[in-house]
C-alpha cells in the first residue's frame, strides 16, 4: 500500500475524491427449487439482498451475476420485476454478467439488466417452456399393482403418470405452456428492443447458444467479465462491493453442524437439480 493510500483512510469521506461504487449481487442456482438445507432461488430468498444492493445513494451501478439453467417462470418474473422496480426507484443502471448458464428462467433474470455481458462460452437463451415426466402404466400392469385414486373433479388427476395419457389433457397443458411462452417472448422483446435480431426465427424456439452466438442474435450486448467490464466503464479505481445474504444466527453461524449440513444439503440438491443443469452439458 502506498503512502498516499495509507493516509487516505484517515481523511473523512466527504473530503475524499469520489470513487465509483458498484454493488454486486450473485443469483445462482435453479429458480424456485430448493431443499430444507439449501434455500431456493426465489424472490423471498433474494429480496433483502437486492434491497441492500440498491439502497445507497450515488451508486455508479448494480452488477448482477447470473448462473442459472432456469426453473419456475413465476419466480423468474417476480425477481426480474423486483430488480427493475428498485432500479427505477433509485435511478441506478443494472449490468448483468452471465456465467456458465443464463438459460430459460436464467435468461429471464438476465433481461433485468440494462446491459448484458457473457463469456464467449456461456450458454444463453432457451426461450421456451418445457414439461417432462414419465409414464408408468405398463410398469404397474407388469408388477400386478392396482392403483386407487379418488377425486372430486374430473380433471383433478390430469396427466397422472400412472394413467394413460389423454389427448385433451395434453392439449390443456400445451395451452398453458403457450401462455407462459408468450409472456416470456414479450418480456425479451420489451427489454432487448431493437437490439434483438427478430429476423432470426430460432430466437424463441427454445434453442440455446454460446455467448458469441447469442451476441450476434442480440441476446447479449457484449463479451466480457465483471471486473474487466466495470473497470473499462468506471475506471481502475472502481470499488466493487459484494452484497451477500445474511447468515443469521442459526446453528451454522455458530459453527455447529456445519459439515453435516453442507454434506447433506449438497447431496440432496445435486439429485434435484442435476437434470436441469445437464441439459446444457454441465
Amino acid at each position: 500500500m502506498g503512502t498516499s493510500s495509507f493516509f487516505t483512510k484517515f481523511i473523512p469521506r466527504r473530503f475524499r475524491k469520489p470513487v465509483p461504487v458498484v454493488h454486486h449481487v450473485v443469483l445462482n442456482g435453479v429458480i424456485g427449487m430448493g431443499t430444507p438445507l439449501k434455500p431456493a432461488l426465489t424472490l423471498k430468498s433474494v429480496n433483502s439482498v437486492l434491497e441492500r444492493a440498491f439502497k445507497p445513494k450515488d451508486l455508479a451501478a448494480v452488477a448482477i451475476s447470473v448462473n442459472s439453467p432456469g426453473g419456475s417462470p413465476v419466480q423468474s418474473a417476480l425477481i426480474h420485476s423486483r430488480i427493475r422496480e428498485l432500479a427505477a426507484e433509485r435511478n441506478v443502471p443494472v449490468i448483468v454478467f452471465c456465467e456458465d448458464v443464463a438459460a430459460s428462467g436464467g435468461y429471464w433474470l438476465a433481461c433485468a439488466g440494462d446491459e448484458i455481458y457473457a463469456d464467449e462460452s456461456s450458454v444463453i437463451g432457451s426461450i421456451g417452456v418445457i414439461s417432462a415426466g414419465f409414464g408408468f402404466v405398463e410398469a404397474l400392469r407388469k408388477l400386478g399393482v392396482e392403483r386407487r385414486v379418488h377425486t372430486a373433479g374430473e380433471s383433478k388427476s390430469m396427466l397422472d403418470p400412472f394413467k394413460p395419457e389423454r389427448p385433451e389433457d395434453v392439449a390443456h397443458l400445451l395451452s398453458l405452456q403457450a401462455d407462459v411462452h408468450e409472456a416470456f417472448k414479450q418480456l425479451v422483446r420489451s427489454r432487448r428492443g431493437a437490439r434483438l435480431a427478430e429476423a432470426d426465427g430460432e430466437i424463441f424456439s427454445g434453442a440455446f447458444w454460446s455467448g458469441r452466438q447469442a451476441m450476434k442474435r442480440g441476446l447479449v450486448d457484449g463479451l466480457g467479465h465483471l471486473h474487466q467490464v466495470l473497470k473499462q466503464r468506471f475506471g481502475d479505481k472502481v470499488e466493487i462491493r459484494n452484497i451477500t445474504p445474511s447468515q443469521g444466527w442459526g446453528l451454522k453461524r455458530l459453527g455447529f453442524g456445519t459439515q453435516l449440513t453442507d454434506i447433506a444439503g449438497n447431496a440432496v440438491d445435486a439429485l434435484e437439480t442435476r437434470a436441469m443443469w445437464s441439459r446444457f452439458g454441465l
